[in-house]
């Protein structure tokens, strides 16, 4: 056999193995969602792949067929992947001129009301709904916000929950605080305790965590802020629009809807319907 012949053969048997294992994929996440009710189909393929293999090789399995099965029959190896699916890189005030932006932009809008209702979809361990918290309680409109947080990840709900994090991140989160407008001393607001940083209980006293997927539940409430930050990157286009129809539902007019760096509304099927209030830090006003 010729060298061409030879490269066309395995060329055919790569593309061949490509396609079978992309079948297999297709087939888990379909058998995830009618057994499960968690449906990543929708999810960016590359980032579904990549998330896949590594729990196959965790669980010292060969193929995605064997993995399909091991999930489908082993809650806890579905609550693993579940949580493998859940992107949990978070820290307090990340990106802070975004919350330096939502002080000096936003802030003022929201003094206007009698009661704010927060929604932070995807909240992960909870560092971004404490730094919302006390730059609210800064502003002097912690008394009148109530926060709903919300992430399909229960597991990592209960650590939001408990709002203590390692002591060790807190010179970053101290810098990104100042970085963020922050008026006092960082380590007014928590105390030390087993090693964790844990956050005083009155900032979180009108805090709802609550499991909510935003790939299949629906709104559950009015809200005149949004904050979903770095979780739509890991969405296809179709996920992403059904996800900011929700959001779209679920904002009052001149709500505010607030996205991570590398997202945005302009290529989606809402994007008429917000204008910018600040376009680095991705930071919109539902007009219609």
């Amino acid at each position: 056999m010729g060298n061409e012949s030879l490269d066309k053969k395995i060329l055919c048997e790569t593309e061949t193995a490509d396609e079978l294992e992309k079948i297999e994929m297709e087939l888990l996440l379909e058998a995830i969602y009618r057994h499960y009710g968690f449906d990543f189909r929708n999810y960016v393929f590359s980032s579904v792949q990549r998330i896949i293999w590594q729990r196959i090789q965790a669980e010292k399995l060969a193929t995605v067929s064997g993995l399909q099965e091991k999930v489908l029959h082993d809650r806890q190896a579905m609550k693993t992947l579940v949580e493998d699916f859940s992107i949990n890189v978070t820290e307090m005030f990340r990106d802070p001129d975004f919350f330096l932006s939502f002080r000096r932009n936003v802030v003022p809008l929201l003094k206007e009301y009698e009661l704010i209702l927060i929604w932070h979809a995807g909240c992960s361990s909870g560092e971004e709904v404490y730094s919302m918290l006390i730059l609210l309680h800064e502003e002097g409109l912690l008394e009148k916000t109530r926060i709903y947080a919300t992430d399909m990840n229960e597991s990592i709900l209960k650590i939001a929950k408990q709002g203590a994090f390692p002591l060790k991140r807190m010179q970053l989160y101290t810098k990104n605080y100042l970085k963020a407008g922050g008026t006092r001393a960082f380590s007014e607001y928590y105390i030390v305790k087993d090693g964790q940083a844990a956050f005083h209980s009155f900032l979180c006293e009108d805090v709802v965590f609550a499991p909510h997927n935003l790939a299949v539940d629906h709104s559950f409430n009015e809200f005149h802020v949004i904050i979903c930050r770095n979780v739509m990157i890991y969405f296809n286009t179709k996920l992403q629009n059904r996800v900011h129809d929700l959001f779209f539902e679920s904002l009052i007019v001149s709500g505010i809807l607030g996205l991570g760096q590398k997202e945005g509304i302009a290529f989606t099927s809402k994007a008429g319907c917000y204008e910018e209030i600040d376009s680095n830090e991705k930071l919109y006003r539902k007009i219609k």
